[in-house]
């Protein structure tokens, strides 16, 4: 399987006509549920029509790529935002999400059953894979600057907190698999604002605490990542941010490449790779063991279509740096991190990974 795609997808009018009705109080539960079943069948029809061997629900059930996840734990609220997050061009609308007592995951966490849907779906030598926040980025929700204090009224230290989500997170990983995951997705923007030029503002620290904030986000990720199932596949999705067309951070690779790629316990990386903003493929030669690297390469940003063969020519370039039979191709980010999704229509998001697989079946087949 050389042609992959990170995860969410551009929601259908149905969905977001549907969810519009919902939040209007015009339609139950039930209602906006059998609407969205609807649409991710059609969704995974189409993933397996281009022949991807991996499908997702293109994160149709969610407001964000993120928080939602969030919103499943015992101790975690949100209010509708009034100043959103800043992204380059345009803030992104997402829910203020904070906590309001000690985190724990409580009983029948919704993307267990979403998982359970999805997973009904995939054919024969199809996995279905679900998509979540990492542990790193679900720690940082709670310890940047702007959410610290709010914390503070509930953990004394960062310590505490990072053994409640580790723990929480080793409990949702058991509850999934037994759910039947085989293959689990960490989202994780935390390395790509280490490396941002803004970095020692944004996390209100120098070069020194930058570094420590490197570590803490390796052992809370190995740490939920410890007594895994053995048969579990889970891999790292590292962005820079992927709202509406708009990107919040830039950076190589390189400031985390010794800590991510050599040290965290995953068993593949999904890598930004689509422009300028994430640098060469030299920290690659960091990649550990025999992980895979999904090149990211064709991005999602943008209708623009990307010529092949200068995708194929990047592919090689990348192999310089890693064995050719670990590498494999996607999109950059998702197509829809949150509802508004991206710039580009379904039928151009269709003709990105159209691309994607042909490149592929060239490159390996």
């Amino acid at each position: 399987m050389r042609a992959d795609f990170v995860g969410s997808f551009l929601r259908p009018e149905s969905v977001k006509k549907a969810r519009i009705r919902f939040a209007a109080g015009e339609i139950t539960p039930e209602e906006l549920k059998a609407v969205e079943d609807n649409a991710i069948r059609d969704l995974v029809a189409k993933q397996q029509e281009l022949g991807f061997k991996v499908i997702t629900d293109g994160e149709f059930r969610r407001q964000a790529w993120h928080l939602d996840f969030m919103w499943g734990f015992n101790g975690v609220g949100h209010v509708p935002t009034k100043t959103g997050l800043p992204f380059h061009g345009e803030q992104a609308m997402i829910d203020d999400t904070f906590l309001t007592g000690k985190v724990s995951l409580g009983e029948n966490h919704p993307f267990i059953d979403h998982f359970r849907f999805v997973n009904s779906l995939a054919g024969e030598g199809v996995e279905a894979k679900l998509t979540i926040p990492a542990p790193a980025q679900f720690l940082a929700q709670m310890v940047m600057p702007f959410a610290l204090e709010n914390t503070r009224k509930f953990y004394a230290d960062d310590e505490e907190l990072l053994q409640d989500l580790a723990s929480a997170y080793r409990r949702f990983i058991r509850e999934v698999h037994a759910a039947g995951c085989r293959r689990l997705q960490f989202d994780d923007c935390t390395w790509g604002m280490l490396v941002d030029p803004a970095a020692l503002w944004m996390w209100g620290t120098d070069e020194a605490g930058l570094k420590k904030i490197q570590e803490m986000n390796l052992r809370i990720n190995n740490l939920a990542l410890e007594d895994k199932p053995a048969d579990m596949f889970i891999n790292t999705h590292v962005c820079r941010g992927n709202y509406h067309s708009t990107y919040a951070n830039s950076g190589a690779y390189d400031k985390v490449a010794e800590i991510l790629f050599e040290k965290e316990n995953v068993d593949a990386y999904y890598l930004e790779f689509d422009d300028s903003r994430s640098g060469g493929f030299e920290p690659l030669s960091h990649v550990s063991g025999d992980k895979t690297v999904v090149l990211g390469l064709i991005t999602t940003k943008s209708p623009r279509m990307e010529f092949k063969s200068l995708v194929k020519e990047r592919i090689l370039k990348a192999a310089a740096f890693i064995p050719l039979e670990r590498l494999c191709l996607s999109p950059q980010c998702g197509f829809a991190s949150c509802e508004i999704g991206n710039k580009l229509t379904e039928e151009q998001q269709w003709a990105k990974l159209r691309l994607v697989r042909e490149v592929a079946d060239e490159i390996w087949d």
